[in-house]
């Protein structure tokens, strides 16, 4: 079972690879052709329905990018779809959604203290806010709102602010803004997926029937295109906020996930309109930082916790009791407790350390039982734990942990056949 264990944490690992691999080439297309779009330029010996051309240099060779506003007089024989970085990142974040917040509910995704939920409950909730979020975002862009843009934007602002805020009264800090991540990255992909994608079939199955395409394909198009290029920094910083408590484990983490869309806005405006040559928005970096500083401040507010008896958390689940009854666990509270505790705690004392890093509390029973497969992964099968080994665990503590976990395992493997 404990071989089970680490394959699932490679799997993840995996995953988690491929998610950040493709989102690196699809932000990266995304950011070359918005800037490729806002720094074409009108010359006099353009071809006809051209709306402008640029020049680049890049690993030695020149290149001459021509933009027809519409589309061209006919159809090229070879066209090049920039779809499946979105595609295939939204995919393997779904993927990885599953794997970590899914399977792993009872210590990632669900909070008691905010919302007692059951494991079936919290999925539902995960699943059915990212599409219910998603067509409430694609009503208001129908509903006429594309002619005033900015308005929309700042609807899309406080849809945002809401989704930040409700997250964070049902899931733990790092779930709330790691679904506000899925949320904002399905509302791009899908925009790509349902929008932009079939109007462009549309121009192009126009033009193979000697159709003139409608330009308002283009301008919808367009419109999702410079959302999806705004949410694209927030989306971002939300991916890896789980890997920083001071960002997911305040209980002000919604108001700093709105300060980190802002944040977005200003940094993408100095950039959109430098590429554009309309100008040089000094004032943004202002902005930006004072944004920053606030983030900062929020930050260090007092975390969301609930109180706790100092010999039980909660009343364990029969796999926890299994585990915390199982050969060797009383060693193995004394080596987390002796090793681990003093940063994992509620209120840690290691010099440097605020609060438990990843919100991981490792002080009590209960605790312990629930991290189990962690503290197996982390300071058992591999030495990742304590950090640079800052509090010396032996070698033989690191196998009684592997030891105590293999016999946890079997007995839980005997529970189940017998039950």
């Amino acid at each position: 079972m404990s071989e089970i264990v680490i394959m699932w944490d490679w799997l993840a690992f995996a995953v988690r690879w491929l998610h950040v691999i493709t989102a690196i080439a699809w932000i990266g297309s995304s950011f070359y052709f918005i800037a490729l779009d806002l720094g074409l330029r009108r010359a006099p010996d353009m071809p006809e329905g051209v709306h402008g051309e640029e020049w680049q240099v890049h690993g030695g060779g020149f290149y001459h990018i021509q933009k027809y506003l519409v589309s061209p007089a006919r159809m090229p024989e070879d066209l090049i779809w920039f779809k499946w970085e979105s595609y295939v990142t939204w995919l393997s974040g779904a993927a990885l959604l599953m794997i970590v917040y899914w399977a792993g509910a009872e210590l990632y995704l669900i909070d008691s203290s905010k919302a007692d939920l059951a494991v079936w409950q919290a999925i539902l909730i995960s699943f059915g806010s990212l599409t219910i979020g998603w067509l409430v975002y694609d009503f208001l862009c129908k509903s006429g709102l594309a002619e005033r843009p900015t308005l929309l934007m700042v609807l899309l602002f406080i849809l945002l602010m809401v989704m930040a805020w409700g997250y964070n009264q049902v899931f733990t800090g790092r779930a709330s803004l790691l679904h506000l991540g899925a949320f904002t990255a399905t509302i791009m992909t899908a925009n790509v997926f349902l929008v932009i994608m079939p109007n462009q079939r549309i121009v192009v199955q126009d033009l193979k029937e000697g159709r003139k395409p409608d330009p308002k394909y283009g301008k919808i198009a367009k419109l999702r295109s410079t959302h999806n290029n705004y949410l694209t920094l927030p989306v971002l910083f939300l991916m890896l906020s789980n890997h920083y408590p001071l960002a997911f484990a305040s209980e002000y983490n919604w108001i700093i996930a709105g300060l980190v869309f802002l944040l977005g806005v200003t940094i993408r405006h100095y950039f959109n309109t430098r590429h554009a040559r309309k100008g040089n928005p000094t004032w943004t970096w202002l902005v930006s930082v004072l944004l920053f500083l606030g983030i900062m401040w929020l930050s260090t507010a007092p975390l969301m916790q609930s109180d706790y008896d100092e010999e039980e958390a909660r009343d364990l689940t029969a796999k926890e009791q299994i585990f915390a009854s199982a050969d060797g666990f009383e060693e193995v509270q004394d080596i987390v407790l002796g090793r681990c505790s003093m940063c994992h705690a509620r209120e840690p004392s290691w010099d440097g350390i605020n609060r438990a890093p990843k919100n991981m509390l490792l002080e009590t029973r209960g605790d312990i039982v629930a991290a189990a497969s962690e503290i197996f992964l982390q300071a058992g099968a591999t030495n990742a734990m304590p950090p640079a080994n800052v509090t010396w665990m032996e070698e033989d503590e690191r196998r009684k942990i592997v030891k105590w976990f293999r016999k946890a395992q079997a007995d839980m493997s005997f529970f189940v056949a017998i039950n």
